[in-house]
């Protein structure tokens, strides 16, 4: 067999297993979070699931399609209507205690920079806070160290919450989403979060022009490179729409391009509006890198016992 780009798709199986809930991930599994948005304004379902009955179905339509997150988030990341943090606590674990009553293997992640909204939804029944603001609420961490459960470290090109890019400047933009994760996870680590709960985000569309998600996408093997599992966030984004002049609505090609992209860059987590799609990618991703046998096997086998009850010639 012929060695693989040395160094790349190696360094992900070399990381620890990932501990989330009552699941074990080991090294070199790629796992799918799935997206839920429970605010009237996302940019990518507009409102479709933010009634709290449609909020919960997403979740589980997502699990059902093979992600093992499902990501729950109460106010867009973009810059628009101010919502107070008693509305998003509002929003977010309603929807947190229907999927844990509903699916308790479910892995649940609460979308918020504040620690009072992560509070509440771990107490709701989240196990992972999702925090994509890089660390703007220092007590965040704490909560994720006093209930035990993880925490996503995001490069947010040093920006408050909510902010748009207005052209960002780096040196050099994969060394600063390096050096700005490491220092996030080791506080979080400080903090008390377990190692093995603790995920890092390198930020596409978030601090950053599409030139430069290109290029921490294609920096990836550096981010994975700190040793702490990588999570990627990219479905349907600006990026990628800039990138070949698309709407919203038509951006699944790119989003799953750049999905292929980063499994085999060694990311771990994928966070996808297009569950199954997604999932589809990693598992072909993964059998090609020899992880994952293929589901059937009957190309060029000849079998007297096929399913149709006909021989295969070998071919």
């Amino acid at each position: 067999m012929t060695d693989r780009t040395a160094g790349d798709t190696d360094a992900a199986l070399s990381q620890q297993a990932l501990r989330l809930g009552g699941r074990v991930f080991p090294p070199g599994e790629m796992i799918v979070m799935g997206i839920v948005n429970r605010t009237p304004d996302s940019f990518y379902d507009r409102g479709a699931t933010f009634t709290l009955a449609a909020a919960v179905a997403a979740a589980e339509r997502a699990l059902d399609a093979g992600a093992a997150i499902v990501d729950i988030g109460g106010v867009k990341a973009a810059e628009g209507d101010p919502v107070s943090p008693t509305e998003e606590l509002d929003r977010v674990c309603a929807v947190i205690a229907a999927v844990r009553s509903r699916r308790p293997e479910a892995v649940i992640s609460v979308d918020t920079w504040r620690s009072g909204v992560a509070r509440a939804a771990v107490t709701a029944g989240a196990d992972l806070v999702n925090d994509a603001w890089e660390g703007y609420d220092p007590d965040l961490v704490r909560v994720a160290a006093d209930a035990g459960v993880g925490v996503v470290c995001t490069h947010a090109g040093h920006l408050p919450p909510r902010t748009e890019p207005d052209n960002p400047r780096y040196d050099d933009v994969v060394a600063d989403v390096v050096r700005t994760v490491s220092h996030l996870a080791e506080r979080a680590v400080a903090a008390g979060v377990s190692r093995d709960q603790i995920l890092v985000d390198p930020g596409h569309d978030f601090g950053k022009t599409t030139v430069q998600s290109l290029e921490i996408t294609r920096g990836l093997t550096d981010i994975v490179g700190t040793g702490w599992p990588v999570l990627v966030a990219m479905s349907n984004k600006d990026f990628i729409g800039e990138t070949l002049d698309l709407p919203v609505t038509a951006r699944l090609p790119g989003t799953l391009a750049v999905t292929a992209l980063a499994a085999w860059l060694g990311a771990r987590v994928f966070r996808a509006h297009n569950v199954d799609e997604v999932r589809q990618v990693l598992d072909m991703v993964s059998s090609v890198r020899g992880e994952r046998a293929p589901a059937v096997r009957r190309r060029g086998i000849s079998s007297p016992n096929r399913s149709d009850g006909r021989p295969t010639a070998v071919t």
